[in-house]
């Protein structure tokens, strides 16, 4: 026993492949939780409401702080509010007066000239048409339009294009059509080969970048952000607008009113954008037209990458994930998780405007979550289940209070055995085998008279600290300072014994009272304590299958001899050498003997508690021990019944001690 307390312990080998395994399932189950995150995003990535939930990113990261507008971007020509008040006509305008701008505009300096309106029928004045067709030429692109029409019979575009004599001249056709999202916003740049401003950038001589199917539009602003002027304005450009103003510019004519029209309320050739999330309005085509042909001309739009990228930043999310809650989960994984989530986002904004690639933020971050919260959840259930073993395992031998404490801080608990120094204490009732056979034909009774004698003395333990660690029959093993700290250990266990002895005494009597109401002879009961301090193995011992918390060492084999003693030396209570020491402070100590104990050869001091004495009688007790040991003490020595008389409780040893003196 004493080679084993002192050896490296066998547990440890178990408790590194016990963790070694938990570590293991625990990798695997992020593995699995990581790859099938990964799978159901990727899946619902491709469904709608998480397209749109992603584009709803876009608007936010590609209107953070937008690039600049292109210098030599178009200047708008708003037909507006002031343009119908100045003119004196509701639109639609006279064509005669379009074609007075285009003049005016060519005078002014403008490079190129599209007109954002769509005449594909002719007007109520022939003339007018006439006046307009005279003034067209290559330098001008006239609006046309392109719709799906879906009927149930079939799917059909139809193209608008503005009258043929408008085109004669040499002014091109720009398909001026858009295409919306699923919530109403445009965000994609059109892809058609003789789009508006596709067609404008042509007649301006700017190289234009290929756009793919799925390039999104970068914007550069709310409503009004480009250079606009009132088309009355732009009709006598030397008196309303700067010197130079158009030399050499893009001209863009079409609807853009000056109080933007608002979601709710809609407008004529208006639509939402990416910057409509943050002031609620729209934008105007000319506007819009202008930010296509910027995105064109200068190769700002943003590139979309296929399903892959979006796969690949999912799975990167549920990796950063499995990362962060690899080893445990807590409020440190709140603070790693934001610092992540704000890393993702942040990456996903540098990518767009270093890149002009958008990858959103939305999956990766939503794995990200998924994998940290399930395992978090996983986690907090596997402590509720980790509390409710302990409460219930622990429950039966230690205090409820210490049970608290345990499931509240589980890493108090070292499961599979460690060296501690424990305080161990062992209590047998006197003559249980007489009272066993006189019960012989009443085993009901006899249980009962065991329960009644070892509930008192489990609540007992229990209320001063200790864990219970076995029944033995009439026998009850108990130990301090395991699983929890116990600083004070050898003296809640000897306090914990004397309150033992009072509980007997009470039992006792409420026997007596019971037997003198039923007529027969009372049963008295006796108990023998031992305690003993030094150190042990503690965990749990047993097999794989089921085990126990308890106790190894020869301190424990040394406790069990001492209560085995206790008869022999006509008192209740022993107590080890070192438990004396310990407990000197609050108790007071005697000893009475040295001894060997049946499997040790070592002599091992003996020790009991006694009342409070005076320093005289105490003086006299020990005096007697010294000559007993020095082998002087006779049967005759004046100062046992002096002691017999001052000390009370050591009367039995006193005459024991005598009769084997004599």
């Amino acid at each position: 026993m004493t080679k084993m307390a002192k050896e490296p312990i066998a547990e440890n080998r178990f408790n590194i492949g016990t963790a070694a395994r938990r570590s293991g399932r625990r990798r695997a189950g992020l593995a699995i939780l990581a790859a099938l995150v990964t799978v159901i995003l990727s899946l619902a990535s491709l469904t709608s409401p998480f397209s749109l939930i992603e584009l709803r990113s876009f608007d936010y990261l590609s209107t953070l702080a937008p690039p600049p507008l292109p210098e030599d971007g178009p200047v708008i020509v708003a037909i507006d509010e002031p343009s119908m008040t100045e003119i004196g006509s509701q639109w639609p305008w006279p064509r005669a007066l379009h074609a007075r701008l285009i003049e005016a505009l060519r005078a002014a300096g403008a490079k190129a000239i599209g007109i954002d309106v769509i005449f594909a029928e002719p007007s109520a004045t022939p003339e007018n048409d006439a006046a307009l067709a005279e003034t067209l030429g290559p330098d001008v692109v006239l609006a046309g339009d392109e719709t799906l029409i879906e009927t149930p019979h079939a799917d059909q575009f139809v193209r608008t294009e503005p009258l043929a004599e408008f085109v004669a001249r040499g002014a091109k056709t720009g398909i001026a059509s858009v295409h919306l999202s699923g919530d109403g916003t445009l965000r994609q740049v059109p892809g058609y080969a003789d789009g508006f401003a596709a067609q404008l950038a042509e007649v301006a001589g700017r190289p234009k970048q290929p756009v793919s199917g799925t390039a999104l539009l970068q914007t550069f602003g709310p409503a009004r952000t480009y250079p606009t002027v009132s088309y009355y304005q732009a009709l006598d450009p030397g008196q309303f607008l700067p010197d130079g103003l158009l030399r050499d510019r893009v001209v863009i004519v079409g609807l853009s009113l000056q109080n933007a029209p608002t979601l709710k309320d809609g407008g004529a050739d208006a639509l939402a954008t990416p910057f409509t999330v943050h002031t609620g309005h729209l934008v105007s085509g000319a506007e819009i037209q202008a930010t296509i042909f910027d995105n064109m001309t200068h190769s700002l739009f943003i590139t979309k990458p296929g399903q892959g990228a979006v796969i690949a930043a999912i799975a990167l999310g549920a990796l950063l994930a499995s990362g962060v809650v690899y080893r445990a989960t807590g409020w440190q994984t709140m603070v790693v998780s934001m610092a992540v989530l704000i890393l993702l986002i942040a990456a996903s904004y540098a990518l767009l405007r270093l890149g002009h690639i958008f990858v959103s933020p939305v999956g990766p971050a939503l794995a990200y979550l998924s994998v940290a919260v399930s395992q978090t959840a996983l986690d907090y259930a596997a402590e509720r289940r980790s509390r409710r073993d302990i409460t219930r395992a622990f429950s039966r031998y230690l205090s409820p209070a210490l049970v608290e404490r345990l499931a509240d801080d589980p890493s108090q608990l070292k499961l599979g055995g460690e060296r501690r120094t424990l305080t161990i204490l062992f209590c047998d009732v006197r003559g249980f085998t007489t009272i066993s056979e006189a019960l012989k034909d009443d085993p009901e009774q006899l249980t009962t008279l065991i329960n009644r004698l070892l509930t008192p003395l489990s609540d007992i333990v229990l209320e001063n600290g200790g864990t219970i660690d076995k029944y033995i029959g009439d026998c009850l093993m108990a130990f301090w300072n395991a699983p929890l700290d116990d600083p004070h250990h050898a003296s809640h266990a000897a306090g914990a014994a004397l309150k033992m002895l009072g509980a007997i005494e009470r039992l006792n009597e409420d026997l007596r009272r019971e037997a003198a109401d039923a007529g027969i002879e009372a049963r008295v009961l006796k108990i023998g304590i031992g305690i003993n301090t030094g150190d042990c193995v503690v965990g749990n011992m047993g097999s794989a299958r089921r085990f126990d918390y308890s106790v190894l060492g020869d301190a424990v084999n040394l406790a069990s001899r001492l209560e085995g003693e206790s008869k022999n030396y006509g008192v209740p209570l022993l107590l080890g050498e070192l438990t004396a020491s310990l407990c000197a402070a609050d108790f007071t100590i005697a000893e009475l003997d040295s001894i060997t104990v049946k499997g040790r050869t070592t002599l091992s001091p003996i020790f009991t508690i006694l009342p409070a004495l005076k320093a005289g009688p105490l003086e006299t007790h020990r005096q007697l021990i010294a000559a007993k040991y020095a082998g002087s003490l006779t049967s005759n020595d004046p100062a046992f019944p002096e002691l017999e008389h001052t000390i009370p409780h050591l009367a039995g040893y006193y005459r024991l001690l005598r009769s084997r003196l004599t």
